[in-house]
């Protein structure tokens, strides 16, 4: 398994530059360029900082030391959303799948979080460790799709 590691995104354009040509522009001419070119320059770069919409699972545990034992049972190689089925304490119990997530419809950590994972596999998932804290809790999250 491949863990990730997020690390906060600097606070700036983001809201401003979300739509049109100058958030494509600025995406990559800024500070952001040299990180988005090593990561997604093999694939099919989108525009604004991975595309504008991500089919996510999550992991939503109230607690850190459940969020820790879900943590644990992935980094032993069980799959994302039977993980998620046992632990995670969300409505969205069918494996922790949210759907497809339009950018600016989730929660700021939440969504950074989402849109700096590459997309991966329930069964080879690349997720969040450390896990992401939100008003809602301690959330373990995977990407399977971007557009």
């Amino acid at each position: 398994h491949t863990i990730i590691k997020i690390m906060p995104k600097k606070k700036g354009g983001d809201k401003a530059s979300g739509k049109g040509d100058g958030g494509g522009k600025s995406g990559k001419g800024g500070g952001g360029g040299g990180a988005t070119a090593s990561s997604s320059g093999s694939g099919k770069g989108k525009k604004g900082g991975g595309g504008t919409a991500v089919k996510v699972r999550h992991i939503l545990c109230e607690k850190h030391s459940k969020a820790m034992e879900a943590l644990q049972k992935l980094q032993e190689g069980q799959k994302f959303n039977e993980v998620a089925a046992a632990y995670s304490e969300d409505k969205a119990r069918q494996g922790g799948d949210l759907g497809w997530m339009s950018r600016g419809s989730m929660v700021g950590p939440f969504q950074d979080a989402a849109f700096a994972l590459e997309p991966s596999t329930v069964d080879r998932p690349l997720y969040t460790d450390p896990f992401v804290k939100t008003k809602f809790g301690y959330h373990i999250i995977m990407v399977e799709g971007k557009r």
